[in-house]
């Protein structure tokens, strides 16, 4: 049942297996391309001792058509140890709401004098070169970069880019892993931290988020796929149905 906390063993009722034996399913389906790997990354690389880029926004709203980004942070972590982290307050060139400003604490003053996304784009750029882009929730996040890349006329087509600015990517996403394995628990960055012990000492704040969801996603690491293919494979899967889920609940309560 969707309620249960996940055993590594056997199936879902539903018939999804257990990430714990997604690789061992691999490999009766080697021959089977997997759509959304980033260009450079073998199917086979062992995600956890790669090169990791962890993006985290806040912005001034929830839609990326109209809304703009006020703060990124950009967590790197090799071999599955932190080895960088950068933060940047951009200037959105559009008032912060006061909805929004209540969530994160950045207010108007605060980003007067600061660059424009366009500004520091090269230099934001440099940190996501050559890693597999990582976000909780990472269709939102990937959502605002694309919007930003498509306003700045840069290009999100082509195998010579970062993984993160390739449109066709998918974004390794710790919230579904999350979703799957903590049933019982809470999604929300917090309070997963909370319950895996991990720190988040300035929760929405970019750096500070990015850097948490990384730690969640190195711990769930052994209850999830080993490879990069067969992560993103499942992933996809469990994402989809996680949506059907979500769709079935609303249409309950509502």
């Amino acid at each position: 049942m969707r309620g249960g906390q996940v055993e590594i063993c056997g199936c879902f009722p539903t018939g999804r297996h257990y990430p714990g034996i997604a690789d061992r399913l691999a490999k009766a389906r080697v021959a089977m391309p997997v759509r959304g790997l980033a260009s450079g990354f073998e199917p086979d690389l062992i995600w956890a001792e790669g090169a990791v880029a962890i993006i985290d926004f806040e912005t001034t709203g929830l839609d990326p058509a109209v809304d703009r980004v006020l703060e990124m942070g950009v967590v790197c972590f090799d071999e599955g140890v932190l080895t960088s982290s950068q933060n940047w307050l951009i200037n959105p060139t559009i008032p912060v709401p006061d909805e929004a400003a209540a969530v994160h604490g950045i207010t108007d003053e605060m980003l007067a004098d600061k660059p424009r996304f366009e500004q520091i784009w090269d230099e934001i750029r440099t940190h996501l070169e050559g890693r597999l882009p990582v976000a909780y929730n990472a269709g939102f996040d990937k959502k605002f970069l694309i919007a930003e890349l498509e306003r700045m006329g840069e290009t999100t087509w082509g195998d010579e880019l970062p993984p993160s600015m390739q449109a066709e990517v998918e974004w390794i996403d710790p919230l579904v892993w999350v979703r799957e394995l903590y049933q019982d628990q809470s999604a929300k960055l917090g309070a997963i931290c909370e319950h895996l012990g991990i720190t988040l000492d300035d929760a929405h704040r970019a750096a500070s988020d990015a850097e948490a969801t990384g730690k969640v996603l190195l711990a769930m690491r052994d209850r999830m796929p080993a490879t990069y293919g067969e992560l993103i494979r499942v992933q996809v899967r469990y994402a989809a149905q996680q949506d059907v889920d979500l769709a079935i609940w609303r249409g309950r309560r509502f």
